[in-house]
Order: structure tokens, then sequence, then C-alpha cells
């Protein structure tokens, strides 16, 4: 299928020249010849990439706050920002906006072609991504034999056809969103959506918006979690973060079943499953007047207790096992030979829990599938028992094992990249050829991880 591109220009030849060059490529071409055509456009249809001139007819509004509008739809729609009288400080925060590229006018035939392809090419890329993470965290089963774990397999199947709220605490790292994944999949809402949302990673003037949603003077909307998970299920991870005023409106969601949007008037009717997670004593919190008494035990119908990997170490081997099944397929590269019975993995401390032991084995498996079993023991022993390893390495190891997957897969390919381009004297060629990447694709790798000429 031809990819579409919408061109916001309100100059009527610099819209001709772009059409028929995109046209000329065999792309499928929309046009807005103002800032309220732009608008009409965008809210028919997202586009797969935007060519947005800075500057239309409106005075009070800009190619800017259309960027933003796309942004907000979809964060990985590129935009493509061009002006022929912007300064750098407008360029600089386009880019900080979620710009994919700036070009001055005027521009060649070959420059706009280029920015195009590269964009749909990063779009393409990010979306692959998505995909494949998403995958990876939705296929994960819930695995071990220990009694912890039968405990809690037994509550979720006798939660299957409840409507109960729950309440998961747990540490980090524990598998609180995975338990509330399976208690969806398992219950008679499984086929509507799942929504999460992280109150620890809000900012406090936002939760509100990102709960309830907004309305906008131009008639446009933010849909909140609450609207999107309507049917279906909201995880609330985290629920300990959220302010102790927004807790009063949370509550009345729950009573009500119904809510107004930031700056709306009518009430939206919303029937949901609520399950909340924390890493904190919520108990404590309420004793300490920092969460409200009303909304914990609206919230804590259900109880379920998730306990570290530490106190449940028996379940290791069994973790192990399946990861190292699941992540090799996934990676498309050979099982290691990970030997479960390492002394190091059961007098480690685990402070990320499971977590932390997932990304163990996905770097392992990325890395050293095929190395033997002795030199992949010995790789755990210096990760999981850092005092053999100089301090820079052991502080670097340390940060990126209680990372989150995304984060620590960065590290482990930025730290594989510089150790192969050091091998080879920071000849590109080479190292791409040893690695079997194409050179092109290589720069760009090294591009986005900021890694600079290595000798």
């Amino acid at each position: 299928m031809h990819k579409e591109i919408l061109v916001i220009d309100d100059n009527p030849d610099i819209r001709y020249l772009v059409c028929n060059i995109l046209e000329e490529q065999s792309f499928k071409v929309r046009t807005a010849a103002n800032y309220d055509q732009a608008v009409l456009e965008i809210n028919k249809r997202l586009p797969d990439l935007a060519i947005v001139d800075i500057k239309l007819d409106k005075p009070d509004k800009d190619g800017i706050d259309l960027l933003k509008l796309l942004i907000k739809k979809n964060k990985n729609t590129p935009v493509i920002m061009i002006s022929g009288h912007a300064t750098v400080k407008v360029a600089v925060e386009a880019i900080r906006l979620g710009a994919y590229e700036f070009i001055e006018k005027p521009f060649t035939k070959e420059k706009i072609i280029n920015y195009v392809n590269r964009g749909l090419e990063s779009s393409y890329l990010k979306k692959e991504k998505d995909i494949i993470e998403n995958k990876l965290f939705h296929s994960f089963e819930l695995i071990g034999e220990s009694p912890d774990i039968i405990k809690i397999k037994k509550i979720i199947n006798k939660l299957s056809s409840s409507e109960s709220r729950i309440l998961i605490s747990g540490p980090t790292g524990s598998g609180k969103e995975l338990v509330a994944r399976k208690i969806h999949k398992n219950s008679l809402r499984l086929k509507e959506p799942f929504i999460i949302i992280n109150a620890a990673l809000l900012k406090e003037k936002t939760y509100e918006k990102e709960l309830f949603g907004e309305e906008f003077e131009d008639g446009n909307i933010s849909f909140g979690a609450l609207e999107r998970a309507n049917k279906g299920t909201l995880l609330i991870d985290e629920v300990s973060e959220i302010p102790f005023d927004t807790q009063a409106n949370v509550l009345r969601v729950l009573i009500d079943q119904k809510f107004k949007r930031v700056n709306g008037s009518n009430d939206i009717n919303v029937n949901i499953r609520l399950i909340s997670s924390t890493s904190k004593d919520l108990n404590q919190l309420v004793n300490d007047g920092k969460f409200r008494e009303d909304l914990f035990h609206r919230l804590n119908v259900m109880p379920i207790e998730l306990t570290s990997l530490t106190s449940r170490s028996e379940d290791i081997p069994f973790l192990i096992e399946y990861f190292q099944t699941k992540l090799s397929e996934i990676n498309g590269v050979s099982k290691p030979n990970i030997d479960v019975k390492n002394n190091s993995l059961y007098t480690y401390n685990w402070p990320g829990n499971v977590r932390e032991l997932r990304n163990l084995v996905e770097r392992i498996t990325i890395l050293s599938s095929n190395e033997s079993k002795e030199k992949i023991n010995q790789l755990i022993d210096d990760i999981l028992n850092p005092s053999s390893l100089i301090s820079e390495e052991k502080n670097i190891l340390t940060q990126s094992f209680q990372s989150p997957l995304k984060e620590a897969r960065e590290h482990f390919e930025k730290e594989y990249l510089i150790t192969q381009l050091k091998k080879h004297h920071g000849n590109i060629s080479k190292t791409a050829d040893f690695i079997g990447m194409e050179r092109s694709a290589l720069h760009r790798k090294l591009k986005s991880l900021g890694i600079k000429g290595i000798n």
C-alpha cells in the first residue's frame, strides 16, 4: 500500500512543487492550504508522514501548533517542518517537541525525498520495535512452582468471572502488570481494551487530564485513560503516586461510574474494571495521611500480594529456562546454555526481581548465545558479583540491570558495538561485516546510540 503524505503550506507554489515530487515517487498525497484545513485533514485521518510549514494564515496559530496536534494523536508520526524565515530557536523548539526534521526553504528535490524516506523508515522501525516489545510482554506467562506463585495462579482463576476491584502489591519488577494482564485475559472483558496509566511517571499537573481527558476551545478532544478503557480494564500502576486532591475525583468516579473531562460540561458514563498496583505500603500511607482511607477501601476489595524473587528462589530455574527459550525465539538467535545451578543466581539479592532476571537472560541471549556454559557462568558471576570489576564498569552494569528492558537493551547494544568497533580499530565496514549489518544501518544505529568515532 502506498504511503500517504499530508502537505500543509499556505503557498500554492510550494504545495504544487512538493506534491509533484512526492507523487513521482508513488506516494499518495493530501494537502491543506491553511490552519483550519490542516486540522480537518489531521482529524479526518492521520497521515503516514506530514510536511508542515511553520508560518500559516493565522497570527495566533502556526505549524508548531499542528506539530503538537499530530504528536498528541500519535507520537510516532514523523513530521518534517519547513520554513523560509524561521530562527534557529524555532527549529530547535520544533525538534524538541517531536519533529523528525527541519528543512529550510528553498530545498532540493533530493533533500525532500531523502528526508521523507528516512522519516518513514524511522516510523516503521519504531512500529516494529513496539510490536516486538508488545508481543514480548503480552506473551509472557506467570512462571514458577513455588507456593507463592501457585497461590497467585489460583486467585487469578477464581477472579475470572468476577468484577471485583483488585489491588496488587509487591516490590518493583515482581510482575504486578503481568498479573493484571492475566486477570484481564481471564475475564469476561478480554475482548475489550486493557489500558495502563502509570501514576509514577506523570507530572503533578497532568494527572486529571491523563485520567479524565480534556476538551479544547477548537472542538478537539483528548480522551483520558478512563474513557479509553470503557467496557474494559484500567490498570492504575503505582496508584500511591496520585496526588491527594485528585484521589477524591477518582473516588467519585468509582462511586458514580461517570465523570467530566477537564474543561468539559457533560457527564461521561463509563463501565470499567479497575485494577490498581503499588510497590508501597498503602496502609502506612493511609496512617500517615498521604492516601485517602475511603479510596483505599474502594480499591482494596480483592488484594493480591506478590513476593520478591529472593523469597521464591526455587522458581529461578523455571524462569531462566522459560526466558531463554522465549527470548531466543523472539530475537532469532540460538538458545544460550545457561547453567541454572550457578551459585551466584541464588546468593544475589535481585533488587529488580523477575524483571532484573529477565534483563540478565536477555543480555546473554543477544550477546552470548553461542558461548560455552563456562563463559556464560563467568559472565553471570561478573554481573551479579561486580566486586571483581573495576568501579566504572560496576556502576554501569548495576544501573543497566535494574533498568526496564528498553533501557537495558540500548545499553547492551551500545556496549557491544563499542567493543566491536575497538576490535576492528574503528573501521565501520569491517565492523558491519562482522556483526552482519548493512554499513548504512550501522551508521544510523551508532548515531542513535550517540557513539562517535572510535580508533
